[in-house]
């Protein structure tokens, strides 16, 4: 279960959800947590650990990859081997 391992790894006894609000490039904590969760898989990502948001969507993701599916509605192609 992903939860249960994302709570030993953030150390917390009881994982807490944060809201937050996103702009361009921060974000604005309204309820302090330890996490929030993926807008497309529900994984939950670490304050720490967040990288990835929309500022128009008021969204997280937990990768670049997962971000670039949200925003275009298409999973982005893979890069050619050397």
């Amino acid at each position: 279960m992903v939860f249960k391992s994302f709570a030993k790894a953030s150390r917390s006894p009881s994982p807490r959800l944060a809201r937050l609000v996103y702009s361009a490039s921060s974000f604005r904590i309204l309820a302090h947590g330890d996490h929030v969760l993926c807008a497309l898989s529900g994984v939950p990502i670490a304050l720490d650990a967040l990288r990835y948001w929309s500022a128009e969507r008021q969204q997280a993701y937990a990768s670049a990859v997962i971000a670039v599916e949200a925003m275009t509605g298409r999973r982005p192609a893979a890069a050619p081997e050397p």
